[in-house]
Formats: C-alpha cells, structure tokens, sequence
C-alpha cells in the first residue's frame, strides 16, 4: 500500500512585480494573484495551466500560501470563491481573517 499523501511544503516563488504567488507544476505555472491594501492582502485569482485539474495540489499550495500570510504578518481577505471554500474546509486559517470578517 503506498501513501498518495500530497506533499505539503513546496517552493512558493512571491512574485511582487506581477502580484501573484507562483509554483511550478508538472502542466506549467500555477499562480495566485493577490492585492494588498493597509496590511491586508487580498488572494483575487487562481491561474493554473491548461489540462490541470489537482485540487488537492492547489490546497497544498493554499496552505503555504498561509503560511506565508502568518510569517509576515498580514490579514487575509479571499475574494476567490475556490480560496473562500478552502478557508471554510481549513477553519484554523479564519485568524487570518480581519476582525468582522466570516465565512
């Protein structure tokens, strides 16, 4: 029996000049566009390449995303439905949220 656990750390590249999160995946370039305004980063849009469809591999990439969020201190504001959804299914990142927020 083998394990067909996702990974759960990978490299997330912060790409600041396009605002977008970014891994590479076997398909191409899987990003996360993002805004920020008054300490709250807002996660606007998931790019994933063509013929990709691993929705546990963008949760992996989500939760790292997270963990980049904690790090540096920010609030989170999904404004993607697909990332509103992973927040639901992952309720110990609603702390990211800013105060008055729920989903």
């Amino acid at each position: 029996m083998t394990n067909m656990e996702p990974i759960e750390t990978m490299e997330i590249k912060d790409n600041t000049f396009a605002r977008q999160f970014e891994t590479i995946v076997p398909e191409g370039l899987l990003s996360v566009e993002y805004s920020f305004q008054e300490k709250k980063i807002f996660l606007t849009k998931i790019n994933s390449p063509e013929g990709f469809d691993n929705q546990a591999l963008i949760d992996v990439v989500l939760k790292n995303i997270m963990e980049l969020i904690i790090e540096k201190k920010f609030r989170l504001m999904p404004i993607h439905p697909r990332i509103v959804l992973f927040i639901k299914k992952n309720p110990q990142y609603k702390e990211l949220l800013p105060p008055g927020i729920r989903i």
